[in-house]
């Protein structure tokens, strides 16, 4: 009887090397489909793997026209690398679109929290950012609302809580009408803002006027420093990204 000669396994290692080849081929189509900001956090990956998600390849840079905190403190387990890196990007558009003006760098400061991205927007007596004693914007409101919109509307996955303050001995603009009307009025506004400009609806998770109770710290009370408007950006599926918030340790 003839036997049939033996084959050995060559057709297997072919064959796997076939599989190889198509799945290089499907995640080179899958990159290339990407926005910017998911290459450079692939890039990133691959060039450092074991650090992409720490505080170091995480933190945020400051710049001399918007000043950016980072606590250095906690872990960075618990979020995404993609969220952070999501943070990190917004912060640095942010600082170029706003460093347009050179009196940004005492109007908006912005840090990292343990949810989020905190940015305080200040209402100074020498650049106001509402008309008077009440929640109409100057012009120069007008353009740093529109230009937080239209940066955080490129990024519909963080919720966003707006929040009003004043600082203590706030004059009344009218009998019934003290610091905790002005400052929801003006967290109201400022949703208005954000939705002319391209935030979603569905991402405004809270709107609060908190009037003089929430000083910044380390200031007195009575400053214009606590005058403010706070937007809060949050991750959200509720990961902390940071154990201990800095919460506004940025602002001077």
């Amino acid at each position: 009887m003839k036997k049939h000669a033996h084959h050995g396994g060559a057709w297997k290692v072919a064959y796997a090397d076939f599989v190889t080849a198509m799945m290089a081929l499907f995640l080179v189509l899958w990159l290339t489909a990407q926005d910017t900001r998911i290459k450079e956090a692939v890039e990133r990956a691959f060039r450092n793997p074991f650090s992409s998600a720490t505080k170091e390849s995480m933190g945020i840079i400051p710049n001399k026209d918007v000043q950016a905190t980072h606590e250095t403190k906690g872990s960075f387990d618990s979020a995404s690398a993609l969220q952070l890196e999501l943070l990190r990007r917004i912060t640095e558009d942010l600082a170029k679109m706003l460093q347009q003006d050179d009196d940004s760098q005492n109007s908006v400061k912005i840090a990292m929290t343990s949810d989020g991205l905190r940015i305080n927007v200040y209402d100074r007596s020498t650049k106001p950012l509402f008309e008077g004693n009440g929640s109409e914007f100057t012009q120069y409101g007008d353009w740093v609302f529109s230009t937080l919109a239209w940066e955080i509307g490129r990024y519909p996955t963080f919720n966003i809580e707006l929040e009003g303050h004043t600082e203590l001995g706030s004059p009344a603009k009218a009998e019934n009408y003290g610091s905790w009307e002005l400052s929801s009025d003006r967290a109201n506004a400022a949703r208005r803002k954000l939705l002319i400009h391209g935030v979603l609806a569905t991402q405004i998770k809270k709107v609060a006027g908190l009037a003089d109770t929430e000083p910044m710290p380390e200031s007195d009370p009575k400053s214009e420093i606590n005058r403010r408007v706070t937007v809060v950006l949050k991750v959200k599926d509720g990961s902390r990204v940071n154990e201990t918030a800095p919460g506004s340790k940025s602002a001077s």
